[in-house]
Order: structure tokens, then C-alpha cells, then sequence
């Protein structure tokens, strides 16, 4: 219904003459000579010059061009039943819907083919698409939409984009007023309140913004496939080692003997004791050992012993049974060493096992077989065990800490790494590997560490190891400009370290002597005293060094003790 055959009337009426969607079922004005009326009158199109009495069920929306407040007042009583249009808005919104049929008809002129093609495309992918027209209007969906949201194409076409919104911003409409893509945005959507996450973006043809295509993912599903793969990340731990003996860098004779014990290591089935300080790399060698073994195929599971509480790490080893415990899963559950079985578990900090667990761990190694927390059957396991510690094992068995009888399951096979102080030699090796991996973690392109620098770094008792190299050359890195490509002094200066800090400064008479005599000086020394502590007693010796039989007398014949 239009209200008002003036000027203003006879132009929307030729408007909407022209258009295939709309149809005007009547036409009024107090004056029936006005010439809208006169154009009903030929066109056939019914009138009148009260609009009262042509209010029905037939007719949607109501244009009133007018003019007069009373009369849009009066026609809000009706806003209900009604669309109420005034004429300004009218006219704007019949200049877009022309414009919509227009460019409608010429895209199906020009590319019918591809058009066919796109939505075949759209209609068999997995993946929910609406998209919507520049003024918001729904103008194609697929199936995985309507499974997704409940609705059909019905529901959506031709209506605005917020028809299938139930909470949250319209995320087409954004798009379109701002013209910048939105990622992730989380809101509910359809009957159901199905909640999802939409990716929205812009569609823009020769510059100008033609409507947006919006991707709804269903945060159900998200949540099914994350859940997964953290099952699968707690059951796997790790895809595979990750390192082998080519990792391993070190020139040094007592990184050599280490190396060369770890590869005979690798080819037997025994038990294989790692020993050394924090950070000298005793996972590394964990690692090389099962990838040079017959095992490399399997699981090589990873357990920080000193990283689990106590009251939770006898069933992450040995699994559980369903009902163990107040929160047990349905089933049970697999163990650490049922998931390690025909591969390698690499008990890291085995120090810090309390001695109820160690007594089930010596089971175990004696047996090849474990008992499910609340189970009562024993289940055959074939398990690599590589054991690590930073700890004085010896010692903490005769202080009660540590089984005696664990202890010699555990040390079949024990490979002593030593600390970076025992081989200075190595740093230059080491900082050109570490370089390596640091310019690919942070994106850098240092090309290495100049001489004066290493000859620094040797000066430097190294508590904490390779790890604490590794630290300080990345350090140094990130504070270097991009245009500096060589470590230098001026960038170790900087990091607060007292690098002229060795072993040797009691002993300023052989200050004169390079540095790696005056470690291996010093090294000869406290062997000496050791020694002669326990008259000439090796294995106590080695004991209190915390080396093995093996090590020390290498390092005997080396300094012709």
C-alpha cells in the first residue's frame, strides 16, 4: 500500500512497476485526481482516498509518502501487522533492490557457468557456508550449514543476516560496514543455540564490496578433536626420539669413552644408567641410545620423576584398573610402561623415586611384568629401561634413601657424562652447534662466536653445564643488533656473568699455563687426594668422584697415577 499519489507517491509507484518482487495492491490520496491515481487508474492498480479501509491481510508493508505526522502516527497502531515505511527510507531501500536484481541479472548473463560451478563447490564442502549480499541479505548456504544450525534455506534466504543468530553480534553485517575480515568469533546460532565459531570475510569484486562469505565451524566438534588429540598426545607422549649420536658434540676423550660406552649400550637389551650433573645432557644420550637401537621403531616414552607427585606417580607408570581410585577412568587406564612396551622409557631424576615406588620398579626389572594400580593381574611388559640422575646414588643407599638391590638392576650399564668444566676443549664445537639452533628458534643469523669470546667462555666454571651455555649464548643473541652476525666479548660483557671465574684462581703460580692443562692440573689433584684418602681403595674412590670403575682408571693412566 502506498499512501500519498503526490510527486513523491507517482515515483515510488514507478518504482515498484518495475519491480518483479513487489507488488503495489493499492494506492491512496485524499485527491483523486492526483496524478499517482491517475496512473493506478490506467495500470489497473486499485485506490482510494482513505487507507482505513483497505487494511487486510494481503498487504505486507505500508509506504507512507505523505508527509503528514498524523497520518504515520495513526499507522504506527498497525506497526504489528505492518511494515511502516516512510517515504525517504522507500525510496531508498526500492533503489537497492533494483540495483540487487540488476546486478543479479548480469552476473547470470556473465558467469551462469562458474556461478553453477561455485555453488557446486560450496554445496559439497564439509565446512558451513552463508553467504550474504552487500546489504545483508542471505543469498546462498549449503548443506553442512543447515546441519549445523538447523536451518534450511527457507529460514535464511532473502533475510538478513541476523535471522539465524541467536546470541552474539552479526558478524556479516561487521564485515560489511568495516570491510576487514573476523576471525573466531564465538557466538550461538540457530533453534538449537548450537554454539560455533564463524570466520567472516569481505567480498569484494573490481573494488567494490559485493557482500561477505561467512565459515562456521561447530565448536562441538573442535572440542570432540581437541579432546583427541590430548588422549593421543597422553598415550603417545612422543612421536619418537628425537636425537641420535651425530646431536652429541664433544671432541673431548671423557666425551668420547661416554659416547662410545652409550653406542655399545644401544645394541644390548640391558639397563643403561645415565650419570652426570643438571644440564650436561643426559637426555640427549637417552635419546641417541634408543635410536641407535633395534628398538628405534617404538615408543620411546619420556618421565620426569621429580616433575610427578608422588600420589599420582605410581599410576601414571603402572596404569590403573576402572574403580581404582575416586576418579578413575572407565576401563583404566594404560601406564607409561604399557605404552613403552617392545620400545624405551627413559626415567629421568630416578633419584627422586620414593622407596614404595622403587620397590615396584625393582619388580619390574626382575620379573618383566607390572601390576595395574587396583588390579591384581600381573601384565608381561619387554621395556628398555634408561635411567638418569644427577644424585649420588651410592651415597643416598647408605643413607637408606635408595635400594641397594634397585640400585644394581640400575647401574648394568653406567655411562658417566661429564660436566662441561672437564672438557673446556669442546665450548668452540659447542657453540657453534648451539648457534645453529638458536638462529632457528629466534629467527636470527649468527654466523658463530669469535675466538677472544670462546677463549672467554672457557675461563668459566660452568655450574650449570651445557644448559647454562646454551642460555647465555641466547642471551647474547637477543641483544645483538641484526647487523652484528659474530658473538663477540662486548656481548658477553653485557650479561652481568664473571667469566674470569675458574677453578684454578687459588693457584696464581700457574697462571701462566693455557687453561686446558690448568684443568686437567687441577683434576689430577683431586684424584690424588681421593686416592690417597681411601689408600689406593679404586672402587671407594670412584664412589665418592662419582664416576665409574671404568672412568677412573682411564683418567689414572691418563695423569700416570
Amino acid at each position: 500500500m502506498v499512501i500519498g499519489a503526490g510527486k513523491g507517491g507517482t515515483a515510488i509507484l514507478n518504482l515498484l512497476s518495475e519491480m518483479k518482487t513487489l507488488k503495489t495492491r493499492v494506492i491512496i490520496d485524499k485527491n483523486l485526481q492526483a496524478p499517482g491515481i491517475l496512473i493506478a487508474k490506467k495500470e489497473g492498480i486499485p485506490y482510494g482516498n482513505d487507507w482505513r479501509t483497505f487494511i487486510d491481510k494481503e498487504i505486507d508493508i505500508i509506504i507512507d509518502v505523505t508527509g503528514d505526522e498524523q497520518v504515520y502516527q495513526e499507522l504506527q497502531q498497525f506497526k504489528e501487522d505492518f511494515i511502516i515505511v516512510p517515504g525517504s527510507i522507500a525510496e531508498m531501500i526500492v533503489h537497492l533492490f533494483k540495483e540487487k536484481e540488476q546486478l543479479i541479472r548480469e552476473l547470470q548473463r556473465e558467469t551462469i557457468k562458474g556461478d553453477v560451478m561455485l555453488k557446486a563447490i560450496i554445496h559439497s564442502s564439509n565446512d558451513a557456508i552463508s553467504v550474504v549480499d552487500e546489504n545483508g541479505n542471505g543469498i546462498l548456504i549449503n548443506p553442512a550449514y543447515t546441519r549445523i544450525t538447523g536451518l534450511t534455506e527457507e529460514d535464511v534466504l532473502g533475510k538478513p543476516a541476523t535471522t539465524d543468530i541467536y546470541k552474539g553480534e552479526s558478524m556479516h553485517f561487521h564485515v560489511l560496514k568495516t570491510k576487514k575480515p573476523v576471525r573466531g568469533v564465538k557466538m550461538l546460532v540457530g533453534p538449537k543455540k548450537k554454539e560455533v565459531a564463524v570466520n567472516v570475510a569481505p567480498i569484494i569484486v573490481d573494488g567494490q564490496l559485493k557482500g561477505s562469505v561467512g565459515i562456521i565451524h561447530d565448536m562441538s566438534e573442535i572440542r570432540e578433536l581437541t579432546t583427541e588429540l590430548q588422549r593421543a598426545k597422553e598415550r603417545i607422549r612422543t612421536l619418537e626420539a628425537k636425537y641420535n649420536f651425530d646431536d652429541i658434540v664433544g671432541r673431548s676423550e671423557e666425551m668420547l669413552i661416554a659416547t662410545e660406552q652409550a653406542r655399545i649400550a644401544a645394541k644390548t637389551p640391558a639397563t643403561v644408567l645415565l650419570r652426570g650433573e643438571s644440564g650436561t645432557g643426559k637426555e640427549l644420550f637417552a635419546h641417541a641410545i634408543h635410536n641407535e637401537s633395534d628398538r628405534k621403531y617404538n615408543h620411546f616414552i619420556r618421565v620426569n620423576c621429580a616433575a610427578i607427585s608422588e600420589s599420582l606417580l605410581e599410576s601414571e607408570l603402572f596404569g590403573y584398573e576402572e574403580g581404582a581410585f575416586s576418579g578413575a577412568k572407565r576401563g583404566g587406564k594404560k601406564g607409561y610402561f604399557e605404552e613403552a612396551n617392545n620400545g624405551s622409557i627413559f626415567l629421568d631424576e630416578i633419584g627422586e623415586l620414593s622407596l614404595s615406588t622403587q620397590a615396584k620398579l625393582l619388580r619390574v626389572l626382575q620379573e618383566r611384568e607390572i601390576i595395574r594400580v587396583g588390579g591384581t593381574k600381573p601384565i608381561p611388559i619387554q621395556v628398555r629401561i634408561i635411567a638418569a640422575t644427577n644424585k649420588n646414588l651410592e651415597q643416598e643407599v647408605r643413607k637408606g634413601n635408595f635400594r641397594e638391590d634397585l640400585f644394581y638392576r640400575l647401574n648394568r650399564i653406567p655411562i658417566y657424562i661429564p660436566p662441561l668444566r672437564s672438557r673446556l676443549e669442546d665450548i668452540p664445537l659447542l657453540c657453534d652447534h648451539l648457534i645453529k639452533k638458536i638462529n632457528h628458534d629466534y629467527g636470527r643469523n649468527v654466523e658463530g662466536i669469535t675466538n677472544e669470546a670462546a677463549e672467554l667462555l672457557k675461563r668459566y666454571a660452568w655450574p650449570g653445564n651445557v644448559r647454562e651455555l646454551e642460555n647465555i649464548l641466547g642471551r647474547a643473541i637477543i641483544f645483538m643488533d641484526y647487523s652484528e652476525n659474530r658473538i663477540d666479548i662486548k656481548h658477553l660483557s653485557k650479561l652481568g656473568y664473571n667469566f674470569q671465574k675458574n677453578q684454578e684462581q687459588d693457584h696464581p703460580n700457574e697462571a701462566s699455563l693455557p687453561l686446558y692443562t690448568l684443568v686437567e692440573n687441577f683434576e689430577k689433584r683431586i684424584i690424588s687426594h681421593i686416592l690417597h684418602k681411601h689408600r689406593g681403595n679404586k672402587t671407594k674412590t670412584a664412589k665418592e668422584l662419582g664416576v665409574s670403575i671404568r672412568t677412573l682408571y682411564y683418567k689414572m693412566e691418563k695423569y700416570g697415577l
